[in-house]
């Protein structure tokens, strides 16, 4: 099993899950924002989201207040502005730091693991893209969109 399937995270509500619940899933984990020049890109990941998620597809967003103050609020007022601008209905998780000495140990591992260079998070909406055995297979910057990401999913999906 996946080291990656052992860290806990909590959740937008607050409650304390597992990454091993999505096991067996494709993961997508994104560091979000609400106040980003890409934030628009919910849309993206709302629509991958429910054309996929049915194939064993599941988008985590882990909004992060690192880059230019670009997610301010609390989990309350990100939860209300995903839900009612953009609908957005995957999990979203409580916010975290994806850099640092405080940086969760999701994304500590998820930059360890990461088969590109070993570096920091740069801007928001970095993408880690997980295969159903919890390998992080690639990463995609804040300007690959949700469509540009997609062969590489449904590549994942169609593995058995």
């Amino acid at each position: 099993m996946s080291e990656l399937y052992d860290i806990e995270a909590r959740t937008i509500d607050g409650e304390t899950v597992k990454i091993g619940d999505y096991a067996g899933k494709v993961i997508l984990i994104v560091n979000v924002a609400s106040r980003c020049g890409f934030t628009l890109q919910y849309n993206g990941l709302e629509a991958i989201w429910n054309e996929n998620r049915d194939k064993g597809f599941v988008i985590l967003g882990f909004p992060c207040n690192q880059f230019s103050n670009q997610e301010p609020g609390t989990d309350e007022e990100i939860k209300t502005f995903c839900s009612t601008r953009f609908i957005v209905t995957f999990p979203l998780f409580s916010k975290i730091e994806v850099n640092g000495d405080n940086q969760h140990p999701l994304y500590k591992l998820l930059k360890e693991k990461d088969p590109g260079p070993a570096e920091d998070v740069k801007w928001n909406f970095t993408k880690f893209l997980i295969d159903r055995k919890g390998n992080v297979v690639k990463r995609f910057q804040a300007t690959n969109t949700p469509r540009q990401m997609e062969p590489d999913i449904q590549a994942l999906l169609a593995e058995a």
